[in-house]
């Protein structure tokens, strides 16, 4: 049999070419695999049959053929990863679910809204909770002042002053009575007696103008001491310490407080006793309020000059009824104050409390809890955590 000539093969290729290959092609696929392939097909190869030659080779794949499978494996493709990705979406999603009904949430929110955290005794132990009975307490009544530890270098200096002129006019006294004898006798003349009253005039008037000075700057509870010299050495050395504490303007003051108890802005949770001296020389120009001196002795705080201090002014009269609350069950969560109450074995409230007062031993709490009531003291912030961290979906 004949060979098809290679006139007709490149006839042939180019036909298919054109007609189905070319990107420039305007014909569809259904078009160019279709009635024009068929027709330039036989056009191409209807001489090899006239030959009596076979009109394709036994493993000749067709263009149609090729294409038809590349769409069919394109699909197939699709279908696969978009079952794989459903299957993947299903099982995270399952996973998720039996995660959930394996570990199901110990937060939730009680009747009046409020957060409760449900712990077994072991995951209680693990974390470490201890919880502490609430006792009562009674609280004078006060009132609330600001201010700061003074320097006493100015009163130093004035105090300085005050001896130095006191020992002048005492000399020029002490010079005046012996001038005055001495011309008593005529041994004295008048000159060196007129010199004489002069300077212990002067002195004298240098002395109490010293005086005038220091009590017109620290008042008569500081200039009028007996053992000023020994109560500013104290000062000094921070053994005791010097503090004026100034009430906000129209801030009532039925009564001179009894005392106080002053707290730090560095150590705030620990306050410090205080004796009220009596009323300061000035008032603070910004606040505008009654100003009060207080001595600090001992100074267990070592509170320095210019330290600012919050002073809770104790006054006499009927008191409030509350409870002691430990610093350690005290937690801070947006801007409040928080608590976690026991209210069964396992359970644990969150409420919010407003700490009136600090106390030597924790603060003193007026309202929201009571005698015997049960807070977790040891670990609380570990618990606040917890529960973020669950309503967080971590």
């Amino acid at each position: 049999m004949k060979e098809a000539s290679s006139e007709d093969n490149v006839a042939f290729r180019g036909a298919v070419h054109n007609q189905c290959l070319c990107p420039g092609s305007s014909a569809g696929p259904a078009e160019a695999f279709g009635v024009r392939w068929q027709a330039q097909r036989d056009t191409a190869l209807g001489a090899r049959g006239a030959r009596g030659e076979p009109s394709c080779p036994p493993n000749a794949v067709s263009p149609l053929r090729l294409a038809v499978a590349f769409q069919i494996l394109a699909v197939a493709l699709l279908v696969g990863c978009s079952k794989e990705s459903n299957e993947a979406k299903e099982a995270k999603e399952g996973g998720a679910a039996e995660k959930s009904a394996e570990a199901p949430s110990h937060v939730k929110r009680g009747t009046n809204g409020q957060v409760v955290i449900t712990l077994d005794a072991g995951t209680q132990k693990i974390m470490g909770l201890q919880t502490a009975s609430l006792e009562a307490a009674h609280l004078s009544p006060e009132v609330k002042g600001y201010g700061h530890v003074l320097d006493v270098s100015p009163l130093t200096s004035l105090v300085t002053d005050v001896t130095a002129a006191r020992a002048a006019s005492q000399a020029s006294q002490a010079e005046l009575k012996r001038v005055k004898a001495l011309a008593a006798q005529n041994n004295a003349s008048e000159r060196a007696l007129q010199t004489a009253e002069a300077n212990a005039a002067r002195d004298q008037a240098q002395a109490e103008s010293a005086r005038l000075r220091l009590l017109a700057g620290w008042g008569s509870v500081i200039a009028g001491r007996d053992d000023l010299p020994a109560f500013i050495e104290a000062l000094g050395s921070l053994s005791n310490a010097l503090v004026q504490i100034d009430l906000p303007a129209g801030e009532p003051l039925p009564a001179l407080p009894t005392g106080a108890r002053l707290v730090t802005l560095a150590d705030g949770a620990q306050p410090t006793g205080a004796q009220l001296l009596g009323p300061a020389p000035a008032v603070d120009p910004q606040m505008q309020g009654r100003s009060l001196l207080f001595l600090v002795s001992p100074n267990p705080l070592r509170l320095a000059p210019g330290a600012a201090v919050t002073a809770y002014l104790t006054l006499p009269g009927e008191g409030q009824a509350g409870v002691t609350l430990p610093r350690n069950a005290i937690v801070r969560f947006n801007g409040t104050t928080w608590v976690y109450r026991q209210i069964s074995e396992d359970s644990f409230e969150r409420i919010e409390v407003t700490l009136n007062s600090p106390l030597d031993n924790g603060w003193f709490v007026h309202e929201g809890l009571k005698p015997a009531d049960k807070v977790v003291a040891t670990g609380a912030q570990q618990l606040l955590s917890d529960e973020l961290k669950e309503q967080l979906g971590e």
